[in-house]
């Protein structure tokens, strides 16, 4: 199978339908997770055994759709003079407000009695491993150019 060359004035980088594609697969296994294991979490210890485990998966989604966004973002730059500080402005401000925002949260939901802390953090591993496996096999089953964006010189002539 053969691509449509591309229009040397787009300067999207070809990565953004990889990571379209592995943010909607991550949004699909994090519902997974979510239905899993709240019925787990509900099993093991009622509502809060639920309640842990549809905020786990939550927060292991957000976090991770907050580092995929803020790529696809950052990717909006490309082909402008100030790409380059742009794209690590965007992605490294995406990684601190993922600190910042779970350094909160873990504050506000230490101590929770409505709230199971086991099933909360199994969850949020679960979700980390499941955005893993995610990235992993969207990325293996991608089709990238080993050669990103690069322009080829023309073919020689037979003159």
């Amino acid at each position: 199978m053969t691509s449509a060359p591309r229009d040397p004035a787009d300067r999207t980088p070809t990565s953004n339908p990889v990571l379209r594609r592995a943010l909607l697969w991550g949004v699909l296994i994090a519902a997974a997770i979510a239905i899993v294991g709240g019925a787990i979490g509900f099993a093991v210890s009622g509502t809060a055994g639920l309640l842990g485990a549809l905020i786990g998966t939550l927060m292991s989604m957000v976090f991770m759709g907050i580092t995929g966004a803020s790529i696809l973002l950052a990717n909006r730059f490309a082909g402008s003079d100030v790409f380059v500080g742009a794209f690590f402005g965007i992605v490294l401000g995406g990684w601190l407000l993922k600190f910042v925002v779970f350094i909160v949260l873990v504050v506000l939901l230490r101590g929770a009695d409505w709230l199971d802390p086991v099933v909360l953090f199994l969850s949020i591993v679960a979700g980390v491993i499941g955005s893993l496996v995610v990235d992993v096999l969207v990325v293996a089953r991608s089709r990238l150019p080993y050669a990103s964006d690069a322009e080829l010189p023309p073919a020689p002539t037979d003159d």
